[in-house]
């Protein structure tokens, strides 16, 4: 199994050791994301120092403030890296509010059209708020529908509801679903995952955060994605092993690892 998203350097521990563990769980590859300056570095550095990780790189939507002609040289000499598989995360959050409408949608223009430019996957990050205007799941795919032609695209902690599945399939967008997806009340999530084609579908942590149910409410590490895999392999009718062999082989093909 891979782990198509986590954030290494916020994970409690020794990453050696986080990688370790999921090791000896059976995840073999783990793309560790950055979300500033700073941990778009220590994700290159990561993926320098263990064979198992690879690096993205990008301005997270919470962190957009201050994105800039300065901060978009700053990610294509980094997307330059051998060790970075892929752009992001970037995209819309209306939830937390953190920077403007205007600072996410430049620092999400510019991230799509870096990816572009490197041919490297572009990783989504999507959460809308309350009330009208707030509609960032919405926002983001239209924008990735008008703007990202040719690009591969990678929804990351798949959240859109089951009747948006079809337009990111159209679209031939990857979706990939973490650990809030074993959730009591996550049936939506599960009954999404049912309808992602074979070639498109991934699993992920987004560790430490959405550790899978067995685990909730503590630090979530990238060990912990079989946890997601099974219950997303029980949610679309199919063995372990078949969900295994579908998610490594997408991943490596969008990711080139």
């Amino acid at each position: 199994m891979v782990d198509t998203h986590a954030h290494i350097g916020l994970c409690e521990g020794d990453p050696a050791q986080v990688v370790d563990r999921a090791a000896a769980a059976g995840v073999g590859r783990i793309l560790t994301v950055g979300l500033d300056e700073a941990s778009n570095r220590d994700a290159i550095r990561l993926a320098r120092e263990h064979e198992a990780i690879f690096a993205a790189v990008g301005r997270h939507p919470s962190s957009a403030s201050g994105f800039g002609d300065a901060a978009e040289a700053d990610l294509r000499e980094l997307a330059a890296d051998p060790r970075v598989a892929a752009i992001g995360e970037t995209g819309l959050d209306f939830y937390r509010d953190r920077a403007t409408r205007d600072e996410q949608l430049a620092a999400f223009r510019a991230q799509i059209a870096i990816a572009r430019d490197f041919s490297k996957p572009l990783v989504i990050h999507m959460r809308s708020g309350e009330g009208a205007g707030a509609d960032a799941i919405g926002e983001t795919l239209a924008l990735l529908g008008e703007e990202a032609d040719g690009v591969e695209v990678i929804l990351h902690c798949f959240s859109a509801p089951p009747e948006r599945v079809a337009e990111a399939v159209a679209h031939r967008w990857f979706c990939s679903f973490a650990g809030n997806a074993t959730y009591p009340k996550a049936g939506e999530l599960r009954e999404a995952a049912k309808l992602i084609p074979n070639d498109l579908i991934l699993v992920e942590t987004d560790a430490p955060f959405l550790a899978p149910q067995s685990r909730r409410g503590n630090p979530n590490e990238p060990a912990l994605v079989i946890e997601t895999a099974r219950e997303i392999a029980a949610a679309r009718g199919c063995e372990y092993s078949e969900l295994e062999a579908l998610v490594e082989d997408n991943a490596a093909r969008v990711l080139a690892w």
